[in-house]
């Protein structure tokens, strides 16, 4: 993939774990809607141990699959079952 697809810049900061660094698939991800931030997460529970806030490119360019949801509205969230799993998409409340 060419290009950076989402609405923030590579260098805006996201939510992430250390997990999701370490290589473990990005399983949750949420398009805040407030100031349009995002989350990319493993589906685990919150961990504050392990909670990262990190540049999104540090998380996009490991998981380049992530492209294929830089679309999702702000709002919104998307979470899959495993990597390469269609994502499903809902409004937040």
């Amino acid at each position: 993939m060419t290009g950076w697809t989402f609405d923030q810049p590579r260098n805006v900061a996201c939510i992430t774990c250390r997990p999701v660094l370490d290589g473990q698939p990005v399983l949750v991800v949420t398009h805040y809607k407030d100031d349009h931030s995002w989350a990319f997460l493993n589906g685990s529970e919150p961990d504050n141990a392990t909670a990262l806030l990190v540049a999104m490119s540090t998380v996009v360019d490991r998981h380049p699959d992530l492209h294929d949801i830089s679309d999702l509205p702000p709002g919104w969230s998307a979470k899959r079952d495993a990597a390469g799993q269609p994502w499903s998409m809902r409004q937040d409340e």
